[in-house]
């Protein structure tokens, strides 16, 4: 048995470690969540500047964007490089893991995309039958 946080390497995706405090578990909790898939999509193409990364995802907080960033960079995913300018600038881009972790990120998106449409109708039917089995409302 490994220390706390360690999962055993299995090809058994039902025998993974599911424990709050397996380091497997942990990492893709980080990864997967909305705001670090969108901002590791974007720093693909090149570095960006934090109010750039603000602008360009809808919907995200300032505060939810430093979050995300600084977990991003503390997993080793995101560099932060700050430019001793005035005012100060400070670049985000990926760093070599950060690149490797992206192009998995890609082939998700390009599943997405290729099923979308199945998707669509599941969701359809999905919310015809419990709309046809929902009880009135009093």
């Amino acid at each position: 048995m490994g220390e706390p946080g360690y999962c055993c390497d299995t090809s058994d995706a039902f025998q993974w470690d599911s424990r709050e405090d397996c380091d497997v578990r942990q990492i893709l909790d980080r990864i997967a969540d909305k705001w670090s898939l969108l901002v590791i999509a974007l720093l693909d193409d090149r570095s960006m500047r934090f109010t750039e990364l603000k602008k360009t995802i809808d919907g995200i907080s300032q505060r939810m964007l430093t979050v995300t960033l600084r977990q991003l960079e503390r997993d080793g995913l995101v560099s932060r490089t700050v430019h001793p300018v005035v005012p100060p600038r400070v670049d985000y881009a990926l760093t070599p893991l950060g690149v490797g972790l992206h192009a998995t990120i890609q082939s998700l998106v390009t599943w997405t995309e290729s099923h979308q449409a199945e998707i669509a109708g599941a969701r359809a039917r999905y919310d015809a039958a419990t709309a046809a089995t929902a009880s009135p409302v009093e």
